[in-house]
């Protein structure tokens, strides 16, 4: 069914706000569909190729808009090692944000902690540690030690821990990743993907800003003894903040590495390099990639109409409909000319209508290859009508196709 839209709203709709990083894009008035299931947003078409990777598997994602820019293996199931500690920081974040736990909080080390295999901060048994010492550790240090420590505060034991990392992945769509420890150590058991490790290191920066900047600490000094931050990316690229490294024999060597360039971010995971060296330097290959080859658009803005929508037995005719969040697509730089933009609303719209419900979704394309669905939300309510509204519609219900 072809729903009426407004050229007004069309019209104010076009008025996009934008990033500065980010080129402008006018909106057209989208045509209107009647609305099938929605589809997963596809990646966005390759502007020149993506360079050859001397790695086992890598991938590349633009935060902003969530889609992938280039891939190789990138749903392997991989050996993640001490990449795993990027969801032993999240789970502990959560615990902080949620006054579980406090920053200040001392810790007594137990023996297992202490004897923790491989990279160690150095703590000691009988040596009380707070947690904001323990978070730096495994962070810029890669503490084996430190990431027991904190997994025992949290979870009362590391195996509990792990149970809640699983579970943080299953909700964050971690669809090929499983967690056995907190340190990374490899086992059968433990695995996780390019992709879903890309989809944690995005969700760690978007959902705890506050502790982010810890990625981007270059050194740590605990017990008289300092170590480096071992992302190489922190002193040789200005734009890079984080995220983290990690190797192990079965692993190789791994960097999970985001650069921020104006209000555009990329995250970059690479796994199974042959060096330390090497993945610094295929990781920053990737982001170089990124930037040069592709845009990043605002197409909509927050809380803005795109457009309103008929509604029936309703209180009001029409409902604003628009987006509670900005929208974005990436796209092969300086394409943005050839997006086309396509308003699928769902057939008689019958109130009450709830703000926030779901009335629709806006379909991208480029050069007609779908690129992204963005749903499309009520802005405000609309109750039902009078029982003489509601009896008037029915009837007007009958006469139309």
């Amino acid at each position: 069914m072809r729903l009426p839209i407004r050229a007004a709203a069309l019209a104010a709709a076009a008025c996009l706000a934008l990033a500065s990083a980010s080129p402008v894009l006018a909106q057209r008035a989208p045509a209107v569909t009647p609305a099938p299931a929605s589809a997963p947003p596809a990646a966005p078409p390759a502007a020149v190729p993506a360079p050859a990777l001397a790695a086992a598997a890598y991938v590349l994602v633009d935060t902003t808009s969530g889609q992938t820019l280039a891939a190789v293996n990138a749903n392997e199931r991989r050996d993640p090692a001490s990449l795993t500690k990027l969801m032993t920081a999240y789970v502990v974040f959560g615990a902080l944000r949620s006054k579980a736990i406090v920053p200040s909080q001392m810790v007594n080390v137990s023996e297992k902690a202490w004897r923790a295999e491989g990279s160690r901060m150095f703590i000691e048994p009988r040596k009380a540690v707070s947690v904001d010492e323990l978070l730096r550790g495994m962070i810029v240090q890669s503490g084996n030690d430190a990431s027991v420590a904190l997994a025992e505060l949290v979870g009362g034991s590391e195996e509990t821990f792990a149970a809640q990392m699983n579970k943080e992945a299953q909700r964050l769509g971690m669809a090929n990743t499983r967690f056995a420890n907190a340190t990374g150590l490899s086992g059968p058991q433990h695995y996780a993907t390019a992709a879903d490790l890309a989809r944690l290191a995005a969700a760690l920066i978007r959902d705890y800003p506050e502790f982010y900047p810890i990625y981007s600490q270059r050194e740590f000094r605990y017990n008289n003894i300092t170590q480096a931050n071992r992302n190489r990316l922190l002193w040789t690229d200005p734009h890079v903040d984080g995220v983290k490294t990690g190797h192990t024999e079965a692993a190789g060597w791994c960097l999970i590495a985001s650069a921020l360039r104006g209000e555009r971010r990329l995250v970059s995971v690479v796994l199974g390099a042959a060096s330390d060296a090497a993945r610094a330097a295929e990781s920053q290959k990737l982001l170089n990639y990124g930037f040069q080859a592709y845009d990043t658009v605002q197409l909509y803005q927050s809380g803005r109409t795109v457009t309103t929508l008929t509604v029936w037995k309703g209180s009001a005719k029409e409902v604003k409909a628009g987006f509670l969040a900005d929208r974005h697509v990436t796209l092969p730089k300086g394409q943005a000319a050839k997006l086309a933009l396509t308003l699928v609303a769902q057939e008689r719209l019958i109130a009450p209508i709830a703000s926030g419900q779901r009335v629709g979704l806006v379909r991208v394309t480029f050069e007609d290859r779908p690129v992204a669905e963005f749903p499309l939300i009520a802005l405000e309510d609309v109750p039902q009508a009078s029982l003489l509204g509601r009896a008037w519609d029915t009837v007007r219900l009958w006469f139309t196709k």
